[in-house]
């Protein structure tokens, strides 16, 4: 086929004779192309080239439109699989439940209440260390502000939020971070009640079911309610109520504005955000609570303004004020009184809060003026009342950095202050406080005590060695009496402890804590009853049932009323005129002993007044010595300002036993033989006296010398002054004055 020049060619078409198409057998017709030997006129050139050009024009327009179809479709495609797939597990995680008609709320930790003897709360005990509060209990401004900063759409919402979810993600992606969580209050619920705290697909699609399940299951009040009594804090605290006492010292009743925004600020990172831990973060945290209360219509800006204003909270790193030792307490003995704590109790104590206070006060007072200079780092206090109430306990210098009770856990040598059960034991074989004893050099085997100044006065009455503290003369009784006597007396006072049967027994070389010591100086206080110690007053359900009360109102007695008298005149004169002057009360009688021990490694004032037995101590956790403390020094000094507060605003009362009493003489018979022996250097008590009874001591019995010695289980006096031999000389003046 040759070329044509004299026309103008379409390079668009290309024209193919019958012979040059490749044939499949099958003759068709194409309507847009001209048979061989034919050329295209002018005219037909121009309609096909405007064919041409409106089909190029439309075909865009069909593109789009076929691309959004094409779009639409697959989205409805990959839509339906993927609703398919996550049923699929949704059924498949959800068969790995159990069936949802076993599904429950779980009971909420138990907590136990407990209340001063005034019905302040000193504490809250459990799991979640504080009582559940209704909405309506609560201050408002808790509920708002965790609302606002947790789940704006709480209350609108069907327990999973599409809207937060997908904001969540949007922010996260754009960050390329976890900014945002998408999870509810009912998911949070949800996953703190009854799921892991595990991050998989799992455990989220669970989370979900638990969510829909207790929104129709509970009203959106309720739910909130169970939030807020269940979610963590930070610092160990549980719910708003235990946080609200462990941030800011009050309830969550009285919660302001400012404190419930850092409240509901904490739930984002409790440990990171506590002001415990990191205050200005807390209050960063606080002021964006704040922001989206005000978007939310909650406050007005004034509100906040007046918020914003306060000073920031000042929460120390873990609970504090001695009032907790008192709170542990409390929960160590109450399995022993009702078993498994297994519901919300409340406990009445017999804790004075005013007193707890002032008695906290005044040991840090003592140790932070003196501490250091005199090397003491620790302190301890018990105070009770004549029936045994413990009425004031603190166990240590600060509660926030040691929660070990030294009161009540901490063993220690009690030194001299044990010294009143040896000369009470001696009372009641019928020595009194005018016996006459030689102080002189001691020795017991290979034992040699001495008296800590080192000094000897020679003879004298037993009122003044108490006073004076003279070791001496503690030795010789011990020995005169029999370990096991002064033992069997002090355990019928409240002395618990084991307590070794040995001569050094009378320089209080036997452990005890600071509360039964203390107790058991309470019979001296009261007439002769035992005062069992006990903090634990009442125990009680919420609904008021009483599951426990105590019995202490009947004690018995375990001191003649005589022997007591007598030992409250001795006592008196320690703090009149002798080792314990530091502790005088102006215009109160008061009576106690102090106590050292070796090395000073302990220090100890135990005293008493008609209303209140204290003993305070003083030392170091490691047994370190301290800087010549003694118990007539900086324990005696600290026991006389807590007292004098305890004391302010009372009318002064006399000791049991005091008023108008004389101090009597021995009413050991003398006899003619006595005196024979005397004057033949012979002695009337080569052997102690056994122990008497009230009764015998009513009828002047039981005052002579066992007839059996070998098995009265008692052992010959100390070798006094000069004499080696097993007998102790007694002069003329010994008899004459009963001594």
């Amino acid at each position: 086929m040759e070329p044509s020049f004299g026309e103008e060619r379409n390079d668009d078409v290309f024209d193919f004779s019958a012979g040059e198409r490749v044939s499949d057998g099958r003759q068709k017709k194409s309507p847009s192309v001209k048979p061989a030997g034919k050329s295209y006129s002018p005219s037909e050139r121009r309609v096909s080239k405007s064919k041409k050009s409106r089909r190029s024009r439309r075909e865009p327009g069909l593109g789009i439109f076929g691309a959004i179809r094409r779009m639409i479709y697959w989205c409805v495609v990959l839509g339906i699989w993927g609703a398919i797939g996550v049923g699929g597990l949704v059924l498949y995680y959800g068969s790995r439940m159990p069936s949802a008609t076993s599904w429950s709320v779980p009971v909420r930790p138990p907590n136990v209440k407990i209340i001063a003897n005034d019905g302040t709360v000193l504490a809250n005990r459990g799991m979640t260390g504080g009582e559940a509060l209704s909405l309506e209990e609560m201050s408002p401004y808790i509920p708002q502000a965790v609302v606002a900063i947790e789940d704006r759409r709480f209350y609108s919402h069907f327990g999973v939020d599409p809207l937060g979810l997908a904001r969540a993600m949007v922010t996260n992606l754009t960050t390329g971070r976890m900014v945002q969580g998408g999870s509810t209050l009912t998911q949070q619920l949800a996953k703190n009640m009854f799921l892991s705290p595990e991050r998989t697909l799992e455990r989220k699609v669970q989370e979900v079911l638990l969510a829909f399940w207790l929104e129709q299951n509970y009203t959106k009040d309720q739910i909130l309610t169970m939030y807020l009594n269940r979610v963590f804090f930070g610092s160990n605290a549980y719910g708003v109520e235990a946080a609200s006492r462990r941030y800011f010292n009050k309830s969550a009743r009285d919660v302001n504005l400012g404190e419930a925004a850092m409240l509901a600020g904490l739930l984002k990172a409790p440990s990171r955000l506590s002001p415990a831990r990191d205050p200005k973060a807390a209050e960063e945290r606080a002021q964006l609570v704040l922001g989206a209360m005000r978007e939310e219509g909650y406050i007005s800006d004034s509100e906040i303004k007046t918020a914003m204003s306060q000073p920031p909270t000042k929460a120390k790193s873990f609970w504090s004020g001695a009032q907790y030792y008192a709170a542990d307490m409390v929960m160590d003995q109450l399995p022993g009184m009702i078993g498994k704590i297994d519901q919300d109790l409340i406990v009445d104590t017999t804790l004075d809060l005013t007193l707890e206070k002032k008695a906290e006060e005044t040991l840090a007072a003592s140790l932070d003026a003196d501490g250091e200079k005199l090397n003491v780092s620790q302190a301890a206090l018990v105070s009770i009342d004549g029936t045994g109430a413990i009425r004031a306990i603190v166990g240590g210098r600060d509660y926030a950095t040691s929660q070990f009770d030294r009161a009540v856990k901490a063993k220690r040598q009690p030194g001299s202050a044990f010294k009143p059960f040896v000369y009470a034991a001696a009372l009641e074989i019928g020595r009194t406080p005018m016996s006459i004893r030689n102080d002189a050099p001691v020795r017991i085997g290979n034992w040699t005590p001495e008296n800590y100044d080192q000094k000897y006065r020679g003879e004298v009455s037993l009122a003044e060695a108490l006073a004076n503290s003279l070791n001496t003369i503690a030795a010789q009784l011990v020995m005169e009496v029999g370990p096991q006597n002064v033992i069997k007396l002090a355990h019928r006072l409240g002395i618990e402890s084991e307590l070794q049967s040995n001569a050094s027994i009378a320089l209080g070389t036997s452990e005890v804590s600071l509360l039964e010591l203390t107790s058991a100086y309470a019979p001296f206080m009261n007439g002769g009853f035992k005062a069992t110690p006990h903090i634990i007053r009442r125990i009680s359900k919420a609904d008021g049932t009483v599951l426990y009360e105590n019995t202490y109102d009947s004690p018995p007695r375990v001191l003649d009323p005589e022997i007591v008298s007598e030992m409250n005149q001795m006592m008196l004169g320690v703090i009149d005129h002798g080792t314990g002057k530091n502790a005088r009360l102006k215009g109160w009688e008061a009576a106690g002993k102090s106590g050292t021990t070796q090395s000073f490694r302990d220090a100890l004032f135990v005293g008493f007044t008609n209303n209140l037995t204290t003993g305070i101590w003083f030392g170091n956790d490691d047994g370190k010595s301290m800087k010549k403390v003694t118990g007539g020094g900086l324990p005696a000094k600290a026991w006389h300002d807590f007292m004098t507060a305890a004391h302010e605003g009372l009318s002064p009362s006399p000791i049991f036993g005091t008023t108008g009493i004389q101090p009597t003489f021995d009413s050991d018979p003398v006899s003619p033989e006595s005196i024979e022996n005397v004057i033949s250097g012979g002695s009337i008590d080569e052997f102690p006296q056994a122990p008497v009874s009230d009764g015998q001591m009513a009828n002047g019995q039981g005052l002579q010398p066992p007839a059996d010695t070998a098995d009265s289980g008692l052992v010959p006096p100390a070798d006094v002054g000069e004499t080696t031999g097993a007998t102790r000389r007694t002069t003329l003046f010994d008899i004459l004055t009963g001594g």
